[in-house]
């Protein structure tokens, strides 16, 4: 039995309510606020671990913090990560500028606290990577980036490489769950196919498979 023309009485099937026709939703308050600290602090770590590395390290031998486990060591980078890319400094600093641009771009959009994070730490590492590119010798655009931090068999690095490498790890993990950035899910529905006739005479619909997306967003 339905309770008016057309409606359903199953929970399952409401639906909230959008701003608008084809209008995206803006982003959760909460989100841009998770992705502006993780962003804020991950810089400043970033810029404070390379000033302290550049006087305490500068002209020193490597230091072995835990064994041979964890080494630092003052290297200067001109080019990307695993030094690679070492002659086209100029060329990399323009690309960290479009990368900073396109995750503030795509921040306008946030409802997902997990892509909050994931947007978080790649803004911080790309924001501090870029501040050596543009502010540090031999010249603008031209910085090397400083890397100071050491592992058995792997090159050095920084913290900002450290926050690339774990918004990499989260925004693959957001992808694999299907979750967007505005926190929708995307998921696969079951059509139903009804023949039935109800009290009122009035004939089953039928539906198509298709594909929904959740209203309510997702982590």
């Amino acid at each position: 039995m339905q309770a008016a023309r057309g409606a359903s009485l199953n929970p399952s099937d409401t639906v909230t309510p959008t701003t608008g026709a084809g209008r995206r939703p803006r982003a959760r308050p909460r989100a841009l606020v998770v992705f502006a600290t993780i962003a804020v602090l991950g810089y400043l770590t970033d810029l404070v671990s390379k000033i302290l590395a550049v006087e305490h390290l500068t002209d020193r031998p490597p230091v072995q913090v835990v064994g041979d486990v964890l080494t630092l060591y003052l290297a200067r980078n001109p080019g990307a990560a695993f030094s690679t890319g070492t002659s086209y400094t100029v060329v990399l600093t323009f690309v960290a500028f479009a990368a900073a641009v396109a995750v503030l771009f795509f921040a306008r959009r946030l409802r997902s606290t997990g892509w909050a994070i994931g947007l978080g730490f790649l803004m911080a590492g790309v924001l501090g990577n870029l501040t050596d590119r543009v502010f540090r010798s031999p010249a603008v655009f031209r910085g090397h980036v400083v890397d100071f931090l050491e592992l058995p068999n792997w090159p050095i690095f920084n913290v900002a490489d450290v926050c690339i490498n774990v918004a990499a790890g989260v925004i693959i993990l957001q992808a694999l769950r299907g979750v967007s950035l505005d926190g929708s899910r995307g998921r696969r529905g079951h059509g139903s196919h009804s023949g039935h006739s109800d009290s009122g005479g009035s004939s089953g619909s039928s539906s198509t498979d298709r594909t929904d997306r959740t209203d309510e967003p997702t982590p």
